[in-house]
């Protein structure tokens, strides 16, 4: 890895979020960008300043019908690539992107509006005529923006790259998994570099209201900064969150030879599912012990090598019961002594971009010798039993690193990270 960068609630380029991470920063409050009277959670970590958007959107020369997603995806992406001096390097078919998102979802305002223009002299909405008022906007390009295969699409015009342009869309997992996969096409051969990570923007009246109907947000609306609270007893349900992340991945030869320093290694990575159901993990963690053995092995590491875990710690009451167990089961005796941190108390679930930016927070960790806390960590939990960072970074000797995403329909992937040797 010789580049990458983030946009966050709590810092929109890499040093301000580590900054504000080890600080124990929380970026969640009450939705701005929209009115959240009536739902049942009104907070989220989101990115809901118009004019950071839209100065981000000017830097990259942006149209301005490009979603909010795709604007700081492009923002995080562009980071990673200066980061790591790779621009040249880009324009090749021997470079690829890999992307985890979801895409933009349509706002029921837009749906609203749609519907109304449909309507045949002010008659009822009828099927028919819904369809044909959407495809004709479709037609003119707005809503093909939304889909999930566009930011992939734009970052390779973007930056010229011309091999593979790959979309993961596994829910939580989703960017994760784009750089599990772009690795492998790496130590394949079919790439010598690739441009990986995700980005999601998705916090919307409709899609609250349905992680609401799930039971899976939490409605501890009175105080946003304390409602993501991982492995604390209190814990109620995960805070949406907005970002994206970023990573510039090469071979080590490739790398060595224009002389770009690398920061972390990406030594192993494991991907299972749960063959469980569709929004519960399976209860005994079968997947998530599946994911981290297996990267552990491609890694050719015991758990004896590994000094800390930033966890996929959601904040709901099973998921955190269940990776607990499952960090136990993998680890045996070396999980006591393990540092495990979630990322999510401070920034929320940010979806398809979590694994990214939780995957470079653990790289940062590596790289000095420190992990970022858990906040809002109070009150334990009998069935959470592991060091969580509460509340306060702790400087230590990390050499490897693991970073878990868990998602909905039971898709678990592992990345393991470690020092590089000099």
């Amino acid at each position: 890895m010789t580049g990458l960068d983030v946009v966050t609630p709590i810092g929109v380029e890499l040093a301000e979020f580590w900054k504000a991470a080890l600080a124990g920063v929380s970026g969640v409050r009450r939705i701005a960008h929209f009115d959240p009277e009536g739902l049942p959670t009104q907070i989220a970590a989101a990115l809901d300043d118009r004019a950071l958007i839209e100065e981000f959107r000017a830097e990259a020369a942006l149209d301005p019908q490009e979603p909010r997603g795709v604007v700081v995806g492009v923002r995080a992406a562009r980071g990673a690539v200066a980061a790591a001096g790779a621009h040249a390097v880009l324009a090749s078919p021997r470079a690829g992107v890999f992307v985890g998102t979801s895409g933009e979802r349509h706002d029921l305002r837009d749906l609203g509006d749609i519907a109304y223009a449909s309507r045949a002299a002010g008659g009822p909405v009828t099927r028919s005529g819904f369809i044909n008022e959407f495809a004709r906007r479709a037609a003119r390009g707005r809503f093909y923006r939304m889909w999930p295969q566009y930011l992939a699409s734009r970052l390779a015009a973007y930056f010229g790259i011309e091999g593979p342009t790959v979309t993961v869309q596994t829910a939580c997992t989703s960017s994760a998994q784009a750089i599990g996969e772009a690795c492998r096409a790496i130590r394949r051969g079919t790439i010598d570099v690739a441009l990986a990570g995700g980005a999601e923007c998705i916090v919307s009246p409709l899609e609250v209201q349905l992680f609401c109907l799930l039971g899976v947000l939490s409605r501890q609306n009175a105080t946003p900064e304390t409602a993501s609270r991982p492995f604390d007893a209190r814990r109620d349900g995960f805070v949406i969150g907005e970002g994206a992340g970023f990573l510039l991945l090469e071979s080590a030869d490739h790398a060595r030879r224009r002389g770009a320093p690398a920061i972390a290694e990406v030594a192993g990575y494991g991907t299972t599912c749960d063959a469980y159901r569709v929004t519960d993990e399976a209860p005994d963690g079968r997947g998530a012990i599946g994911a981290m053995r297996r990267a552990l092995d491609d890694a050719g590491l015991a758990p004896r090598d590994v000094d800390y875990v930033n966890a996929h710690g959601t904040s709901t009451p099973m998921n955190d019961r269940v990776e607990t167990a499952a960090i136990k089961t993998v680890f045996g005796p070396e999980a006591s002594r393990l540092l495990v941190s979630s990322t999510k108390s401070m920034i929320g679930h940010t979806i398809s971009a979590a694994g990214a930016i939780e995957l470079a927070t653990t790289v940062l960790a590596v790289r000095d010798q420190i992990a970022p806390p858990t906040i809002n960590y109070r009150v334990p939990d009998p069935e959470c039993d592991l060091c969580y960072v509460p509340n306060t970074s702790v400087a230590a000797r990390i050499r490897a690193a693991i970073s878990n995403s868990f998602g909905f329909g039971g898709h678990n992937d592992c990345l393991l990270v470690r020092e590089i040797e000099h």
